[in-house]
């Protein structure tokens, strides 16, 4: 399927009049069409809620469409448990999904009274010594050995290896702390459990569905306990590609009442609510990277040197990760050309592509690297002394605004302790 742009060659022109290239840009269209398109296909479920992955794209303008739109968050560290707070998220909007948890973060949450998800057993007398047994308490699963989804319908094979992931209890320990936790006193539980990541295929959260249902049946009979709700958390991708398929959230949907209704309803648990915690899919096809085409170096390969690098977007340096790249305003024209597409840093793994067929490129040409909407500035850093840049909303209305300004040298130079008996120039 080809891929377009939902920012044209003007728009960025007018743009970078006002904020120099590299940034990102998010489309706000896009954003709230793809969760009423989520609340659409679990509508069948009467408690079914997002909680965007915060670690996506941590920004509170971001944070706020989505709560607009109903979601709440999945926070990892106090950070983003603090940002979340002052974009108004509390209580149960909030799940806390950690590992390796300092008391100070465990104790955030539970003051928020967020939803708190034990990644380990220990974390039971953990909770207990450091904040206190919230009234609904969530575990993490970890089904060990390898999750794999034979080629489905859609074309699509799913392979992934719980047994070496860090995270998560075994059955076993789901069992223990469940029982612990019901004698403190918690009155109702979650699940949850992470098995694979961008999966394109329609079938994953069906199988993943299947796995946790059953399991909530297995430890509702061995415990007692009331099961509140079944967290799918993430793993929905994205067409990265272009030949890729498109995950299609209404058939995902459908699928999953399906397992629904064949597990939890016969033994009267169709009052669970289904949870999903999505980053990926919810973000990263309404983001782009817009960077300029710098310089030109022809030696054994073409290259395209960009003012962006990894230090903006590391996925392709970091993972090997495909990363379609548009020429604004060059979208009609063939690709005649082969690039490396590469950045400034000081590490020959830093390039956005290799061997890229691309139109024929100038120097100030404008490049729209897609899909960087989860997992793009968030992950970026300051390597070789790169800036971060600069983050814009698209906004419904076609404006656009400056949602994250680009950081500056004084911002770089502010953290360094300049008070001991060392002489510096401290006005850099």
């Amino acid at each position: 399927m080809e891929k377009k742009p939902f920012l044209t060659l003007e728009k960025a022109q007018e743009i970078v009049k006002n904020v120099p290239t590299p940034f990102h840009i998010y489309d706000e269209k896009g954003i709230r069409e793809n969760c009423r398109r989520l609340y659409k296909a679990f509508s069948w479920n009467k408690g079914f809620r997002e909680y965007f992955a915060v670690k996506a794209t941590p920004n509170p303008y971001i944070l706020q469409i989505l709560k607009e739109e109903g979601c709440g968050v999945d926070c990892s560290t106090i950070t983003e448990l603090v940002m979340s707070e002052a974009c108004g998220f509390k209580g149960s909007d909030i799940m806390f999904s950690s590992n390796v948890t300092p008391e100070e973060d465990m104790k955030k949450a539970y003051d928020l009274g967020a939803y708190i998800n034990l990644d380990d057993v220990n974390f039971v007398p953990f909770i207990e010594r450091v904040c206190g047994i919230p009234d609904t308490v969530c575990c993490r699963y970890n089904p060990g050995g390898v999750f794999e989804l034979s080629k489905s319908e859609d074309g699509v094979q799913v392979m992934d290896n719980p047994g070496e992931a860090k995270y998560g209890m075994t059955e076993d320990q789901m069992e223990q702390a469940f029982l612990k936790l019901k004698e403190d006193g918690v009155k109702h539980f979650g699940i949850h459990a992470f098995l694979a990541s961008n999966t394109v295929s329609n079938e994953y959260y069906a199988a993943l569905s299947g796995i946790l249902f059953e399991l909530a049946v297995r430890l509702k009979n061995k415990t007692g306990v009331h099961i509140s709700f079944i967290n799918l958390s993430g793993g929905i991708g994205v067409d990265y590609r272009p030949d890729e398929p498109t995950p299609n959230i209404a058939l995902i949907g459908e699928l999953v009442h399906k397992k629904f209704d064949e597990i939890l309803v016969p033994n009267g648990m169709d009052d669970v609510a289904v949870f999903s915690e999505l980053g990926r899919y919810m973000l990263a096809p309404y983001g782009a990277l817009v960077s300029t085409c710098m310089h030109q170096k022809h030696i054994y390969k073409e290259y395209l040197g960009l003012d962006a690098s990894a230090a903006n977007l590391m996925r392709p340096a970091m993972y090997g990760s495909y990363h379609h790249i548009t020429v604004l305003g060059k979208e009609n024209e063939p690709c005649t050309e082969k690039y490396d597409v590469t950045g400034g840093l000081c590490e020959n793994n830093d390039k956005f592509a290799i061997d890229r067929m691309l139109p024929k490129v100038e120097n100030g040409d404008l490049l729209y690297i897609h899909d960087t909407g989860a997992h793009g500035f968030s992950m970026g850093y300051n390597y070789n002394g790169k800036l971060r840049s600069a983050e814009v909303l698209l906004k419904e209305d076609g404006t656009y605004k400056v949602i994250r300004r680009a950081e500056t040298m004084d911002d770089y130079f502010s953290t360094f302790d300049f008070s001991n008996d060392y002489k510096f120039n401290t006005k850099l």
